[in-house]
């Protein structure tokens, strides 16, 4: 009688709290997106007809109203009205944990266990890992005095955080005689980093990739869905960084264009707001008709891969071209931003199918839940 008590309790709180922090969420959400809108030099207003038809579409498909603040940002945008736009708030909060079993995100996203769980899948080579502050290497565990020793003259590497996206934190660095770009013990850096981290070898992509911007690893972004046995690709575009950038992801500064079918760039990319219809890159490439080299082979990579992850039915896939034309995973997101502006309507075709296939299914997502997987443990040194 009392644990019945206890757990109705229990029950009710978290309830509470959860809606709570969803609100919290929506708030933040909103705030966003109406400054991004507010910081556009063409905006434009939705008429009454076209939120009608927007509400209608969504009650359809979903079951309730959405806050059109993101139709009118990217009509705004692009000047292509659709009803079809996915909310920011709508795909975190009710669609992306429908999809994917969001518990498992975590640990799947981390980018110390993409070998582990995708071993047949062409990835850059790992020297070393940092887990949890524990250091492996080659499937074993070491200490850190081997894993200083194994570094100390690995000349230009790439290290980067395990847990974090968006390009956070990923440098490229010349590790020589245990110094750092000249600077820097290699314990040093290990310590800036703390735990949670890897250092993997450089990639030499395809010239023809390099060409879009030679100080950045650009990749191809492709997002993927699974129904039952088939695996479709819902959007690509080319994600491009900008001049002495070592990174591509638009947070940080990058380009984003949306690459055809037949693995031709369109005419404009799109970068943070204001930074719109981008028809050339800092190194003078015209996009428009630009051919986006092993395209096909990037699709066959990663619809081989996302077979092999039965918890997610979107996934969202940085692929890189090396010099000799393989397509290279650089990373998985299994809670993928959309590229709208870029791409259009997220879901495109595949709108009805996907939002239907979403509310079939149980929500695996909540705020509380989310707050509390990101909390991490880690032994103090000392």
């Amino acid at each position: 009688m009392y644990k019945r008590i206890v757990n109705k309790l229990y029950r009710v709180f978290q309830n509470r709290l959860d809606k709570h922090l969803e609100q919290l969420n929506f708030e933040k959400y909103i705030k966003k997106i109406r400054s991004s809108y507010n910081n556009l030099s063409t905006k434009k207003k939705l008429s009454a007809e076209q939120i009608s038809e927007i509400q209608d579409y969504y009650k359809k498909t979903i079951g309730h109203e959405v806050p059109v603040e993101w139709h009118q940002y990217f009509y705004s945008r692009t000047g292509n009205y659709s009803k079809l736009y996915i909310p920011t708030i709508e795909y975190k909060t009710h669609i992306i944990g429908r999809l994917n079993v969001y518990p498992m995100h975590l640990a799947y996203n981390d980018k110390n266990m993409t070998d582990i769980t995708l071993p047949q899948t062409h990835q850059p080579k790992i020297f070393l890992k940092n887990m949890c502050g524990y250091f492996y290497a080659g499937g074993k565990a070491i200490t850190e005095d081997e894993a200083l020793a194994l570094c100390n003259d690995l000349g230009y590497v790439i290290i980067k955080p395990s847990l974090t996206g968006r390009g956070t934190d990923v440098k490229k660095v010349h590790i020589s005689n245990g110094i750092v770009d000249g600077e820097k013990t290699l314990r040093e850096l290990f310590d800036e980093y703390h735990a949670d981290y890897l250092v993997q070898a450089v990639i030499h992509q395809h010239k023809e990739m390099e060409a879009l911007n030679p100080s950045s690893l650009n990749t191809i972004r492709i997002v993927t869905y699974r129904h039952e046995m088939e695996i479709k690709t819902v959007y690509t575009v080319i994600r491009i960084g900008r001049k002495g950038m070592n990174v591509d992801n638009e947070s940080a500064g990058g380009i984003s264009a949306i690459i055809q079918p037949d693995g031709i760039i369109g005419k404009y990319a799109y970068g943070a707001p204001g930074v719109d219809n981008v028809e050339y890159t800092d190194s003078g490439v015209k996009l428009e008709g630009y051919k986006v080299p092993s395209f096909d082979e990037a699709i066959k990579l990663v619809k081989f891969s996302h077979m092999q992850l039965p918890y997610f039915n979107l996934i969202g896939w940085d692929i890189a071209i090396e010099e000799d034309g393989s397509p290279i995973m650089i990373e998985l997101n299994l809670n993928p931003d959309l590229s709208q502006s870029a791409n259009g309507p997220a879901f495109g075709e595949y709108t009805d199918e996907i939002l239907r296939d979403a509310m079939s299914r149980s929500d695996t997502w909540t705020p509380i839940t989310t707050k509390c997987m990101n909390k991490r443990n880690y032994r103090k040194k000392g």
